[in-house]
């Protein structure tokens, strides 16, 4: 089998899958890649995240001066970011020159201000902020409050707040105030350019903000120490049916934007005089992702009024620039977030490329002028036909609908695959399970492919793109049409023959490590599997995780203690004598997700069974691997692990 990134003029050598020699080191992987996120501008400086694997995760705000160099904003040990359901997002804010942030380690708030060290302006143990905004006046810096100050509190409660920067308050009692309250979850406090309104979202248990939320705004009145109260609050959408709404934006002209996927795909609307919410232009594509995190954006504003968005097509992040209702797609590629606009003329986007890294670009909108990279996540030490691309594929599914995957074929142009073997494939499970996976350039993938290892990544029922009926797919099918999906997958690529039936492994982490223990218990298809932080018994689960999550499973699986039996049915440790599967299990001791004990509990019971199964911990890290060593470690950890099961030796085993 050759790729099709391979010129047929090179020479390759016929060599055992798993065994290639590969330029993807787990160095590469693990310790060069830096997480680029967040891009947001101010007047003509750009700013964006870097996520630093070789810094210990630190997470670092960085800009660019329009011409100038880039520089660190937040130097050690400032790291940039919020643990506001655990998953946090919009650690950070700028306008005018000043910029807020909030130090993940412990909570804090600081304002940097030009030409002037950080100075803090709340720390107070317990409390929490996200979504980060400035004022337009820049007297008060809006926030997602998360309260964990009582102990004996059965969940944290949640608040938008008005911090003030006055300099003479005390960091250690300026907890903010209090704007908005009672709803369960609070996000995305945006405030009109005039400063005369604001809007925000809420919504309440047992909701996820994909299921159903509500667009609130109020009027905002401030006295002459700059202090912001509200008045005339009211509910502009959601109240009455389910929809979810996310991402409230005013226009530079004042007029409230929103996403909503009321028509069952996430698109645009605007607020009309009258209260309604109108379709700003209607396609059977989505403009929104699921609010994991808070801070995202998948639409903005020219100068002109014109709207950016970015819009999923095909699991692809489409940049589309829509005036008059007409969408029109931006000539750049595809994105990892909507473009953000410098100076009404210069737009700056994250590539997210199949073949090049990730990288923050930038170039004159509507000029016909290469772009210029700005900051690359990684030198790519590997010719064009080194790198497998991503072929979509579709498939039937058992309840009738269809799924949808990428496909890597092995790619290396120094090695093929020998006559009469078929290449192993790692099936990857993405987390979620309300989320999605795209065919951007992914080390993770290419650390397999380019060792003679096939991979497809697949986008199961219940993942986002596709419409809200297709997320609809997986209510109370969660461990069912998830893992049937998967193994539909597989099935068509044993019956194309792109896959060695015998030597088929899945791999998934936090919700997509639930998917490859429950597709164990449910399968024989797979001859080995790697759970990273993944989830083993449901009921423990729902018991112990954090807010944010804690009612996920009422729509995924059902409601306690009414379905219980279904959380045992569903559960995978209740089911060993099912699995025959060998696992290897990665895990982070401070994991508030997904308890370690989850992990632990199952691990022990297969090797009472007498099932191999390899256990992994990792001080230090949580939910997700940030660490170089440990993200070094896992690689080389599960590499060895198929080899041993495959029979073959990879060739650089120590990487």
């Amino acid at each position: 089998m050759t790729s099709l990134n391979q010129p047929a003029t090179e020479t390759r050598i016929e060599a055992p899958c798993g065994s290639w020699r590969s330029e993807v080191s787990a160095s590469l992987v693990a310790g060069r890649t830096t997480g680029l996120s967040m891009l947001r501008a101010d007047g003509d400086t750009l700013f964006w995240l870097e996520s630093r694997p070789s810094e210990a995760g630190r997470t670092v705000l960085c800009c660019q001066r329009m011409g100038g160099q880039n520089q660190d904003i937040t130097s050690a040990p400032f790291n940039v970011g919020t643990r506001v359901h655990e998953y946090g997002g919009g650690g950070y804010a700028v306008l005018g020159g000043r910029i807020g942030f909030s130090h993940r380690p412990d909570d804090s708030v600081w304002l940097i201000e030009p030409d002037q060290a950080p100075r803090m302006i709340c720390r107070i143990p317990g409390l929490r902020f996200a979504d980060l905004c400035f004022s337009p006046d820049g007297r008060n810096l809006l926030a997602v409050r998360e309260d964990h100050r009582d102990p004996d509190a059965f969940q944290p409660e949640a608040a938008i707040v008005a911090l003030p920067l006055d300099p003479a308050l005390d960091a250690a009692v300026n907890a903010g105030t209090v704007l908005v309250q009672g709803a369960d979850f609070l996000s995305s406090p945006r405030i009109a350019p005039d400063g005369s309104s604001l809007a925000w979202i809420a919504w309440d248990h047992p909701a996820m903000p994909w299921d159903a939320t509500r667009l609130h705004q109020a009027t905002i009145q401030t006295d002459r120490e700059g202090h912001l109260t509200l008045s005339k609050a009211r509910c502009l959408a959601g109240e009455t049916r389910g929809e979810s709404l996310m991402q409230p934006l005013f226009s530079p002209d004042g007029v409230l934007h929103v996403c909503s996927d009321r028509s069952g795909w996430w698109n645009l609307y605007s607020l009309a005089p009258d209260g309604a919410l109108e379709p700003v232009c209607p396609m059977p594509h989505e403009i929104g992702v699921p609010p994991w995190v808070f801070g995202q954006r998948s639409y903005g504003f020219m100068a002109d009024g014109s709207i950016i968005a970015a819009a999923i097509k095909q699991s692809r992040l489409q940049p589309l620039h829509i005036v008059d209702g007409v969408a029109a797609r931006l000539p750049i590629g595809p994105v990892a977030e909507c473009p953000v606009v410098l100076d009404g003329a210069r737009l700056a986007w994250l590539r997210a490329s199949g073949n090049q890294p990730a990288a923050v670009m930038t170039a004159l909108s509507g000029a016909d002028q290469p772009a210029a990279v700005l900051a690359l996540a990684h030198a790519l030490p590997l010719q064009a036909d080194d790198i497998a691309l991503a072929e979509t594929i579709h498939f039937p599914t058992d309840d009738g609908s269809v799924g949808h995957a990428f496909y890597y074929a092995p790619t290396n142009r120094r090695f093929t695959v020998p006559a009469g073997e078929k290449p192993p494939l790692v099936v990857m499970a993405h987390g979620g399970p309300t989320g999605m996976t795209t065919d951007a350039l992914a080390l993770r993938i290419q650390w397999w492919t380019s060792r003679g290892i096939a991979v497809v990544d697949v986008n199961y029922g219940g993942s986002t793109g596709f419409g809200r009926p297709y997320r609809q797919r997986l209510d109370r099918q969660w461990g069912v049409v998830d893992v049937d999906d998967c193994i539909a997958a597989c099935i068509h690529l044993i019956e194309t023959g792109r896959a060695d039936p015998a030597r088929i492994a899945i791999r998934g982490s936090s919700a997509g490590g639930f998917t490859v223990l429950a597709a164990l218990t449910r399968s024989t298809v797979f001859s080995a599997a790697a759970c990273l932080y993944g989830i083993g018994e449901l009921r423990s689960l729902a018991e112990e995780t954090h807010k944010f999550e804690s009612r996920y499973l009422d729509r995924l699986i059902g409601r306690l203690p009414e379905d219980a039996a279904i959380y045992d049915a569903r559960s995978p440790i209740h089911h060993l004598d099912a699995l025959r599967c060998p696992v290897i299990f990665f895990h982070g001791l401070e994991d508030k997700v997904v308890p370690v004990g989850q992990t632990r509990a199952m691990s022990r019971a297969m090797e009472n069974r007498g099932i191999r199964a390899e256990m992994h911990e990792f001080e230090g890290e949580a939910h997700g691997f940030r660490r170089e060593q440990t993200i070094r470690q896992v690689l080389a950890l599960e590499l060895a692990f198929y080899g041993s099961l495959f029979g073959f030796t990879p060739a650089d085993p120590s990487e």
